[in-house]
């Protein structure tokens, strides 16, 4: 089934901005994406430098969402969602760069949401939601959206 930006935010109740095109089919990928200041890494790809607790604690992703982080001075919140019963996320990770905010399976396509960039899907599978951080000559900082 095709998912558009707009029958998302109408499931969610997340609105999204007027300047995206909302008949657009969400772009559903299995690898690495971006979204303005979060990136999604399968955890295959970095497993060696992650910590998952085996007591983690792990919570369903309900209907509306899970907010995983705020834009710069509270801005536009970035939302994973997935239908009931098919996606679980946790915080009770360590990554040795301290860039990640939780990890998500999912058992079915789970989006991740934002107001201003509109959506992309993840494939069924486990995955690392991090910061991203950008680097300027010798500093390193976080990337503000």
């Amino acid at each position: 089934m095709t998912v558009t930006l707009a029958s998302l935010s109408q499931q969610t109740g997340l609105a999204v901005l007027d300047h995206l095109e909302q008949s657009v089919s969400i772009p559903v990928v299995d690898g690495l994406q971006a979204q303005g200041d979060l990136i999604v890494i399968p955890l295959s790809v970095i497993a060696s430098s992650m910590t998952l607790s085996d007591k983690a604690d792990w919570m369903d992703v309900p209907p509306d969402g899970v907010e995983l982080l705020r834009g710069a001075a509270g801005g536009n919140p970035h939302t994973l969602v997935a239908d009931p019963g098919t996606c679980r996320w946790t915080t009770n990770v360590l990554d040795s760069d301290w860039l990640a905010i939780g990890v998500f399976e999912t058992s079915a396509v789970a989006y991740l949401l934002h107001p201003e960039h509109g959506a992309t899907g993840c494939t069924p599978g486990t995955y690392v939601i991090r910061r991203q951080r950008e680097h300027e000559g010798h500093r390193a900082r976080l990337v503000a959206d």
